[in-house]
């Protein structure tokens, strides 16, 4: 219900359709893409004009004669799926890590609690850099990269909230019933926090999907010629100067997925928040 609370409001409603938009090309890349993103035809057709061969290109086509609007698609298939299957996984091991803290405290959480600031203390990017170089890229390393960086965030936020609600009257009954530990953490505990997780979730998509175009624009993305926003945004910037639209398009797409989930989580929250007031 909390999440139609939140689409009542334009601006989330606005940041839903943008995501949606995306997912929607992520989903159907293969039927929306006017060409072969991996097909070259004649290089650096401007936007809205035709080539040679009296093809249409909406946005243009890049130094190798691969169509934009087509490369865009089908990198918002590489950005959906490997930002959300990151964040997925940096969010299970964040969710398991931190129930167990919260719940047991003493030195589970001591220890667990270490090793989360411990990585905290290290610049996001230099971890992700130093993993990628360190194994290669591949979508499997940005995932591993991106769980270990961001699942001590995670870790502290379900921490706190499992402190908070480890107190509650019916958790401590459960305990009194001798309900088992694991039944409480994801039974009694963990749905009485997906709230702020929910929120954060949609923000740290956002965020991952920022990563992946960075780590492209450093050469350190999905191998090439895998349609990548960020590796479009690198390839293109030598001749920004006189072909800007190779590197506008790219960055619009990177920054139109993020304003939306931002706005989105923005409605989130604030709907949360009206309706615990409720």
């Amino acid at each position: 219900m909390t999440l139609f609370r939140a689409l009542r409001r334009p601006t989330a409603a606005f940041g839903a359709v943008v995501v949606v938009i995306w997912v929607a090309c992520a989903l159907f890349a293969g039927l929306l893409a006017p060409y072969d993103p991996l097909i070259s035809t004649t290089a650096l057709v401007e936007p809205f004009s035709r080539g040679p061969d009296g093809k249409l290109f909406l946005l243009g086509t890049d130094m190798l004669g691969r169509d934009i609007l087509s490369r865009l698609i089908f990198g918002a298939r590489t950005v959906v799926l490997w930002a959300g299957l990151a964040t997925a996984t940096a969010y299970v091991v964040g969710i398991v890590g931190g129930l167990a803290a919260g719940f047991y405290r003493g030195a589970v959480d001591q220890i667990l609690s270490f090793a989360a600031n411990v990585i905290l203390s290290f610049p996001v990017l230099v971890l992700y850099i130093l993993i990628i170089v360190t194994l290669g890229s591949s979508g499997a390393n940005i995932v591993l990269a991106v769980t270990f960086a961001s699942a001590p965030a995670i870790f502290r936020i379900v921490r706190a909230l499992a402190i908070e609600i480890r107190e509650q009257d019916f958790v401590n009954a459960a305990i009194t019933q001798g309900e088992g530990a694991i039944r409480i953490m994801l039974f009694d505990i963990l749905p009485n926090a997906t709230g702020p997780l929910v929120v954060d979730a949609c923000l740290r998509v956002g965020y991952t999907a920022i990563t992946i175009g960075i780590l492209g624009f450093l050469g350190l993305g999905l191998p090439p010629p895998t349609p990548d926003w960020g590796t479009m945004v690198n390839e293109g910037r030598a001749m920004a100067m006189v072909f800007p639209y190779l590197v506008i398009f790219p960055c619009l797409a990177i920054s139109s997925l993020m304003l939306g989930l931002s706005l989105l989580a923005d409605g989130l929250r604030e709907a949360s928040r009206e309706g615990s007031r409720a």
